[in-house]
């Protein structure tokens, strides 16, 4: 079997690496030469566990190729997938205009049947447009092929896409073709040999899917930020709270976690597209829009907890970060809180030194030279006046306090993702500081 993948983007090339890797012959094409001439050279324009040994691994078995050339990648496939990059526009709306340049070169370009299938995060109603699109260059170029639309989003988490996508908990498909459905069923039938299921559904019905998916999550967490800025002032501790709601199987322990907000290329955008939609129809989505403002408002917190200790002046200060990313196992900065923080920080006379495990290069997009960025988490916090836990990485989960106490010029932790306890500082002289948490001093 032989498809197309438009986008070598995380969603695309993840997507390519994981069909190749059951024996599909995939082609990822994308319009950044420079990017295809290191695919082929081995180097992947992202960070995911696990994805350069698959890669390479079927890129030297000749069963994933990248090109630039549609035209002849598209000849001889079965299906090809849009996965092309669908950025927020001013208005907070999706923008379509990858999506729908893709969609007018296949009509130029298809030469028998073809499935098209939107893998990229796109509004509802979007698929009928991708088929105007279509149609429309067959009927310039005289030209009447058969071919079906089929909505199929992504639940990829970053850190582990490798396992979600051969793993999947559901595979949702929206089409309205038995013809489709059938290419379908080839092209995930290694994927549901153990049972794992393909929720077959009209094409908004699956478009919707993937947007209310994200928004529930996003829900979700702006929520429990809210609920733990509201313990702090209350005297009540979020974790506590958090153990207690999570043991109701109604509610479940997923995502309950507060923090500094979520980032990400999939939240932010998700829920501003949603909420957009919403206004569009004449029907606002309130509590989206509540959980926007909320998100926005914890991205700050962690700021004014650290002006707030130093008495309102943080000129001159220096302020650890350990963590960029938005989350661990990614190098992924888009929304990232470090950012809003550390602009802030700077905006303030403050000084940063920062480690992340694989962001820094990605961070130096975001932050240029503004901050100083170090090769270890210690070399951050040598002569720091505070540490601010930024990204919750495995490595940072225990540290020496001692050693690192010594380091420090002054003995103050920020923790922006509850990692840490304040028993855990009990003797080493420490100021602890959590996010809507008890025993902060």
């Amino acid at each position: 079997m032989k498809i197309t993948i438009v986008g070598s983007g995380y969603v695309g090339l993840v997507t390519g690496a994981c069909l190749s890797d059951v024996g599909i012959d995939v082609t990822c094409v994308d319009v950044d030469q420079n990017k295809i001439d290191n695919l082929e050279k081995g180097i992947l324009p992202i960070f995911e566990p696990g994805l350069d040994q698959i890669v390479n691994r079927n890129s030297k078995k000749g069963r994933l190729k990248f090109s630039t050339d549609l035209r002849g990648s598209i000849v001889d496939s079965q299906a090809v997938f849009i996965a092309v990059g669908t950025p927020p526009g001013d208005n907070g709306d999706a923008d379509l205009k990858y999506v729908l340049e893709v969609s007018d070169q296949i009509g130029k370009l298809m030469n028998d049947y073809l499935v098209v299938i939107t893998k990229s995060t796109v509004p509802v109603n979007t698929a009928e447009k991708v088929r105007i699109v279509i149609s429309n260059a067959l009927k310039e170029r005289k030209k009447y092929f058969d071919f079906d639309i089929v909505s199929n989003p992504e639940f990829l988490k970053e850190g582990a896409a490798i396992n979600d996508f051969m793993n999947p908990d559901r595979i949702v498909v929206g089409l309205d073709s038995i013809k489709a459905k059938q290419v379908i069923d080839k092209i995930y039938r290694p994927f549901t040999l153990n049972g794992n299921p393909i929720i077959y559904m009209d094409i908004p019905s699956a478009e919707m899917t993937k947007y209310a998916s994200n928004a529930m999550l996003a829900t979700r967490i702006s929520f429990m930020n809210d609920i733990a800025n509201l313990s702090e002032l209350v005297g009540a501790d979020v974790n506590m709270v958090r153990k207690g709601m999570g043991s109701d199987p109604r509610i479940g322990s997923k995502f309950l976690y507060p923090g500094i907000g979520y980032g990400g290329s999939c939240f932010p955008k998700d829920v501003k597209a949603l909420a957009r939609k919403g206004q569009e129809k004449g029907h606002p989505m309130r509590i989206l829009e509540a959980v926007e403002l909320v998100n926005e408002d914890q991205k700050i917190l962690l700021f004014n907890k650290i002006k707030k200790h130093f008495g309102g002046d943080i000129s001159k200060k220096t302020i650890a970060f350990w963590g960029l990313s938005f989350k661990p196992k990614t190098d992924d900065m888009r929304e990232a809180p470090s950012v809003v923080i550390a602009k802030l920080l700077l905006k303030e006379g403050a000084n940063i030194r920062a480690y992340d495990p694989v962001a820094m290069e990605e961070a130096k997009h975001e932050l240029g030279d503004t901050i100083r960025y170090c090769k270890s988490e210690l070399e951050a916090i040598q002569g720091a006046d505070a540490l601010a836990l930024i990204t919750e990485w495995a490595e940072f989960r225990l540290p020496n306090w001692d050693e690192i106490g010594k380091l420090m010029a002054n003995k103050v932790v920020f923790d922006g993702r509850n990692l840490y306890n304040v028993t855990d500082f009990k003797d080493h002289g420490f100021d602890y500081y959590g996010i809507g948490t008890k025993n902060n001093h």
